[in-house]
């Protein structure tokens, strides 16, 4: 699993930062700060629930990624909870497994910061209309030398599920 692959001659747009984020191998930790806001409905706690989301509030992450030849495990540490996925490559998307549910993104790079736009989502195997997931975008970025994420999830009747940014700290190779 290689974001470099999948988007090709785009990968040299992205920041340096970025790059060397997607271009470790083996495992390899960082450390930062994160916000994490979260929904308060009944439906957006379940759903929550269902993916393994963090619980809202401010501080310390640790992010571990095991990256292997075709996929990569990502662990974040958030405030005493950890969200696990795994990721692999498939038909030119980004597949990523939450819990229950696993989402097919595509990249593409927009203004110097890798976008994941979800193209197509299973929950428990059974296919989900991905239009459902509009309002779920993840934005990888670099602020003051330093890698950024911005990750929101909301969803249609439910609204949000989960707003996550913050930063880590990304050595070059």
């Amino acid at each position: 699993m290689n974001a470099r692959q999948l988007l090709g001659a785009g990968f040299a747009a992205l920041p340096p930062s970025v790059q060397h984020l997607h271009m470790r191998a083996g495992t390899t930790v960082y450390a930062g700060e994160v916000q994490v806001d979260r929904g308060r409905g009944a439906l957006s706690r379940l759903c929550a629930w269902a993916t393994r989301l963090p619980p809202a509030g401010h501080g310390p992450v640790v992010v571990e990624i095991e990256s292997g030849a075709t996929e990569e495990y990502w662990t974040r540490h958030i405030a005493g909870h950890a969200m696990r996925s795994r990721l692999w490559a498939s038909d030119g998307m980004l597949c990523e497994r939450l819990g229950l549910v696993t989402f097919g993104f595509r990249l593409c790079v927009e203004h110097g910061r890798l976008v994941w736009r979800v193209h197509r989502v299973r929950a428990l195997g059974v296919p989900l209309p991905a239009r459902a997931f509009g309002a779920v975008v993840a934005c990888e970025s670099e602020s003051d030398g330093r890698y950024t994420f911005d990750v929101r999830a909301a969803l249609p009747w439910v609204g949000l599920l989960v707003h996550y940014r913050g930063w880590l700290h990304v050595e070059p190779l």
